[in-house]
C-alpha cells in the first residue's frame, strides 16, 4: 500500500509517466505542508548548470552548485543545509537537515571555508501547490510519497536520484525504477 501522508521532510517521487515536463522523473523534498496553506518543496535532482556566485552580487569563493527547485519564481533563492550548529535560524525538516537560516552567515562561512559546499544545497525557484492541490495529485497517483534522511538527500548523486530512491523502496517501486523514459522506444 502506498504512503499518502505528507509532512515536511518527506520526498515526493514523480510517477514515471507524470506528463509534466517540470517534474519528469523528479524527486521533491517537502519543506512545508500545512492544512489551509498549501505546500512548498524543492526539486532535488535538476541541476541549473550555474554556481551560487553566478546569481549573487557578492563573491562566493568555493563553487556551490545551483539546482532548479521547481517551476515557480526562478528569481528566488532557497537553500537547506546540515549545519544548524553554525547557521542561525531556519526550520528543521528532519534530523540533520535545516531549511533556510541566516544567509549572510552562510556567505561568510562559505568564504572562510568553515562551511563546506557539501553541507548546503542552493536552489533557484521552487515547487508550490495551493491548498489541497498536492493532496489531490497524490490521490491521483501522480506522486509517490517516501520518508528520507539527510544522508540520502546529500549523498545520492542527482543523476541517479529518482531511480535510486525507487530501488531502495523495493517491491513494485523497484520495477518502476526501470521503466523506460519513453516506452515507445523500448
Amino acid at each position: 500500500m502506498k504512503n499518502r501522508t505528507i509532512t515536511k521532510g518527506m520526498l515526493l517521487i514523480s510517477e514515471p509517466f507524470l506528463g509534466d515536463p517540470n517534474f519528469e522523473r523528479s524527486v521533491v523534498l517537502v519543506c512545508e505542508h500545512e492544512a489551509g496553506y498549501g505546500s512548498f518543496g524543492l526539486v532535488l535532482n535538476q541541476s541549473a548548470n550555474l554556481k551560487l556566485d553566478d546569481v549573487l552580487d557578492d563573491n562566493i569563493y568555493p563553487d556551490v552548485p545551483l539546482f532548479i527547485g521547481g517551476p515557480v519564481q526562478h528569481n528566488t533563492l532557497h537553500y537547506f543545509h546540515r549545519r544548524p550548529d553554525l547557521i542561525d535560524g531556519g526550520v528543521e525538516l528532519m534530523n540533520g537537515l535545516t531549511w533556510g537560516g541566516d544567509f549572510e552567515q552562510i556567505k561568510r562561512l562559505l568564504n572562510s571555508s568553515v562551511l563546506s559546499p557539501d553541507d548546503i544545497r542552493c536552489f533557484i525557484g521552487y515547487s508550490g501547490w495551493e491548498e489541497g492541490q498536492l493532496d489531490n495529485e497524490i490521490q491521483q497517483d501522480s506522486w509517490i510519497v517516501s520518508p528520507t534522511s539527510s544522508e540520502v538527500v546529500f549523498n545520492t548523486p542527482i543523476d541517479q536520484f529518482w531511480r535510486s530512491i525507487l530501488k531502495t523502496m523495493g517491491g513494485d517501486f523497484k520495477v518502476i525504477a526501470n521503466y523506460p523514459t519513453d516506452p515507445r522506444l523500448n
